[in-house]
């Protein structure tokens, strides 16, 4: 990062304020180039590295399974708090829609894969906006409930699967991934989490969707090829967006930092999730927040809801996030939503953690 002047430390917020202790993703290892993008989705090998900022996509292996792959960023996350899965008093699960069965609580699993026993899970879905709604939902489940005193939040992502290259209707969508991500939430301790912000908008409902599979439409013999991700008017979808995203991402992140008690100046982190990068410069430039101040994912695409988590990490390894800083996590979800939510990175009383983050590698398949 530039250099710039350290956020200013605010009064310290009540002894038992909810704070992230541990985090981490799981990344699989394979991955699919420009050069193999382009070939098979039969754009220019330059407009994918380009246009859609994709130096390389994330491709699962065959034992990279969404509920696998959480427990596998939910250990990483669990040490890196200094916790066990027994300490763990509930599993908030993201893993998308889109996982091992349908119709299956995969909250429930990832609780007993991980051994914890004492944990009541749930499932929770905003599309790729689910890590920061349940951060949120951490936060508030430990301000409301005083018997609770440790949240894990983890879940998987590979939507990438339901993603046909050969089909220029959903580009947007071919940088979709796999992957998962792990956040530890404990009263007391950790990067304080503070004031959040959303904004749904419905009227995009219908305009992202695996069209058959489900009660409108049951699968059958005849339409198992149109399980995918389709979008049925993408030329109106990319209007209505234009009119509306840049803005509802601008506000959301607004909202938050003010809600926080603090200016958009004193934003030292932007954690975003992977967009073309036009758009990704476009929000920085809107909000006023230096380039140097996020990191692009390119080298990985777009692995759903784990995009924050893993641009936090990817940050603190790089020694970039100072005990202080103010922390912003912004995303979208199809539907349409965008949230932010915001962090004081080391919190009061917690300043090791940062250290701790920093200090071990991004875990990656072997």
């Amino acid at each position: 990062m530039s250099t710039r002047h350290a956020s200013p430390v605010r009064s310290p917020r009540a002894p038992d304020a909810p704070g992230v202790t541990g985090l981490a993703t799981y990344v699989p290892s394979g991955r699919m180039s420009p050069a193999e993008i382009a070939a098979a989705s039969g754009l220019p090998e330059w407009v994918v590295r380009d246009k859609l900022g994709l130096h390389a996509r994330v491709v699962p292996g065959p034992d990279d399974q969404p509920t696998a792959m959480a427990v596998r960023a939910a250990r990483r996350a669990l040490e890196r708090a200094g916790r066990s899965p027994e300490d763990v008093d509930v599993v908030v699960c993201i893993t998308e829609e889109h996982k091992e069965y349908p119709v299956w609580t995969a909250g429930i699993k990832l609780a007993f894969d991980l051994g914890a026993e004492r944990a009541y899970a749930f499932d929770v879905g905003q599309k790729c906006g689910t890590s920061v709604l349940a951060l949120k939902l951490a936060h508030d489940l430990l301000v409301a409930d005083r018997e609770l005193d440790v949240v894990l939040i983890a879940g998987g992502y590979r939507n990438g699967d339901l993603i046909d290259l050969r089909d220029p209707q959903v580009r947007f969508m071919y940088n979709l991934g796999a992957g998962a991500g792990a956040m530890v939430v404990e009263r007391g301790r950790g990067h304080a989490i503070g004031p959040a912000h959303v904004i749904t908008d419905g009227s995009f409902s219908l305009d992202v969707m695996v069209p058959v599979g489900g009660t409108a439409e049951p699968l059958s013999a005849a339409n198992v090829a149109d399980y995918r991700l389709q979008v049925r008017d993408p030329d109106g979808m990319k209007l209505r967006l234009e009119r509306r995203s840049m803005q509802h991402f601008a506000t959301v992140v607004e909202r938050a930092v003010t809600k926080a008690g603090a200016t958009m100046d004193e934003v030292a982190y932007l954690a975003m999730l992977h967009v073309k990068p036009s758009a990704h410069a476009a929000l920085l430039a809107t909000l006023g927040i230096p380039a140097e101040r996020s990191i692009y994912l390119a080298d990985y695409g777009h692995l759903g809801q784990v995009d924050q988590i893993l641009s936090l990490e990817l940050a603190a390894e790089a020694v970039t996030l100072r005990e202080g800083d103010l922390v912003v996590l912004v995303a979208a979800g199809v539907g349409y939503v965008w949230n932010a939510i915001t962090l004081r990175w080391g919190g009061y009383g917690a300043a090791g953690e940062a250290v701790a983050v920093a200090a071990s590698p991004l875990e990656t398949a072997p």
